[in-house]
């Protein structure tokens, strides 16, 4: 146990050296330090110097005990108790060691791949844990919403489908982090949903509406008891025997109003909520939205889910829905349903999921990179673009930990190269690599590639910014593995 423990105690020692060599003459390592990162790293130095005071107290309590355990055992012990130490040292040499070529002396590049990973807090466990709760919450508030309105002629929402970042498995945003459900509507009965998708071949169509038709019932009105048909009864009969029809109540003109049906659920809810069982558990709150209803969930130890209905008409039996959720932050018109892919992208995402291998790193290379993008010009949906493609172009098998490193390394590649020809492809549009499983519309697979990127050929000025943005990308990276911050 004794030459182990000399060895590791050397080990100690030189990390701490090294240390008090370079910030005495940063010169050796680097261009001239400024200020902020000298006193950063005499700062490293003073916790380095705590934390092996501390290391050696705990080496004399082991060795006091020595004669009660196995050489095997203290082996064990002490290196459980120098894992947290050796991390912070190597993180102040990465800091410190500008130039690589010294850095690839302390460290392999699969040991800096171990050390990140481990370093970096993780959510994406969390996020599947509460992605389930609340999938099997709101599935049982949609039940709910089912039995209450079966006699209506408001739209029937279907089982609902998780979709956005937290429901593919990450998310830029941990605490705050909205867990968002798409609820398919279907008419009620009597009624007939068809879709007009606005401007001519203009993909994803942003202009589309939800026409609402009335259909004739009249030789069901024996099979559907106290159901009058609305196109062969009077109308003073219909008023008086019968709820209003769809028409009547969330439509504008002949259109599905968006905003009429995300109120229709929200004034709902609170009644529906106190037949829901977790309703002893959480307290509910409605939040305010003009396209959808947002609810915010307190449990007891006043830790809170946000949680965002979204809604949406299918388009056949395709994974393309009309949504009334938009992105763009201009005016909509509230009887717009843009078209939407979010179901196709969380069924990419579970796609592999079942492919990769157990493990893989690939959620948390799009979880990494996506914290780094606040502040600047770039959205999330263009990076997870981005990690889309290189899921389907390199092999699942090179997404393991040993490859974390070259994974982000490819991903700001890519970046970068998609800014420099001021192209991004859509993921959905024209491209031959979408996994078969995803279920498209023809007009998709056969349509020219979508760029993202189209706005930065037409302005030089806006091209210019993201090129400075993504230098700001690359330095908070490097921030974000080095310190974790």
């Amino acid at each position: 146990l004794l030459p182990f423990l000399l060895q590791a105690m050397a080990v100690v020692t030189l990390i701490v050296l090294l240390l008090k060599i370079i910030i005495q003459n940063v010169q050796l390592v680097g261009d001239e330090l400024d200020e902020a990162t000298c006193e950063r790293m005499q700062q490293h130095e003073a916790q380095l110097s705590q934390e092996m005071t501390q290391l050696l107290q705990e080496v004399e309590e082991l060795e006091q005990r020595t004669q009660e355990q196995s050489g095997f055992a203290w082996r064990a012990l002490l290196f459980a108790a120098l894992q947290q130490w050796q991390f912070w040292a190597t993180a102040g040499l990465l800091v410190l060691l500008l130039d690589k070529q010294c850095l690839t002396q302390f460290l392999t590049e699969r040991d800096l791949a171990r050390i990140f990973a481990k370093r970096i807090q993780w959510t994406v466990q969390n996020l599947a844990y509460r992605s389930r709760l609340v999938e099997e919450l709101v599935a049982t508030l949609i039940h709910v919403f089912q039995e209450l309105f079966s006699n209506s002629f408001f739209p029937v929402l279907q089982v609902p489908i998780g979709v956005g970042s937290t429901f593919e498995g990450w998310s830029p945003r941990e605490d705050d982090a909205v867990y968002r459900l798409l609820m398919p509507l279907k008419p009620p009965h009597g009624h007939a949903f068809h879709l007009k998708l606005g401007t001519p071949g203009e993909m994803p169509a942003k202009d589309s509406c939800v026409r609402v038709e009335l259909e004739c019932t009249c030789a069901r009105e024996q099979l559907v008891e106290n159901t009058l048909c609305f196109l062969h009864h009077p109308e003073e009969k219909l008023r008086r025997n019968q709820d209003p029809s769809l028409l009547q109540t969330l439509c504008t003109g002949s259109y599905l109003d968006v905003q009429k049906t995300a109120l229709w659920v929200q004034d709902s809810v609170s009644s529906a909520w106190v037949l829901v069982p977790q309703s002893r558990r959480y307290s509910l709150k409605v939040l305010p939205s003009r396209r959808s209803c947002k609810l915010r969930l307190m449990n007891a130890s006043r830790r809170a889910l946000l949680i965002e209905m979204i809604f949406g008409v299918q388009r056949g039996d395709s994974d393309i829905f009309l949504s009334s959720r938009t992105r763009e932050a201009t005016f909509t018109p509230s009887t717009t349903w843009p078209e939407s892919c979010a179901v196709a992208e969380v069924k990419f995402f579970r796609h592999v999921g079942r492919q990769a291998p157990h493990g893989s790193f690939h959620l948390r290379c799009l979880q990494l990179c996506a914290r780094i993008l606040v502040g600047t010009g770039f959205s999330s949906y263009a990076l997870k673009t981005v990690v889309m493609h290189l899921l389907t172009t390199i092999p699942l098998s090179d997404w393991c930990r040993r490859d974390f490193l070259p994974r982000l390394e490819d991903i700001m590649h890519y970046l970068r190269r998609c800014l420099e020809e001021k192209r991004l492809n859509h993921f959905f549009f024209g491209n031959e690599n979408v996994p078969k499983e995803i279920i498209l519309l023809p007009a998709f697979r056969t349509a020219r590639p979508l760029n993202l990127f189209q706005h930065l050929e037409q302005d030089p000025a806006a091209h210019a910014q993201a090129l400075r943005d993504f230098d700001q990308l690359q330095d908070r990276l490097t921030r974000l593995l080095f310190y974790g911050e």
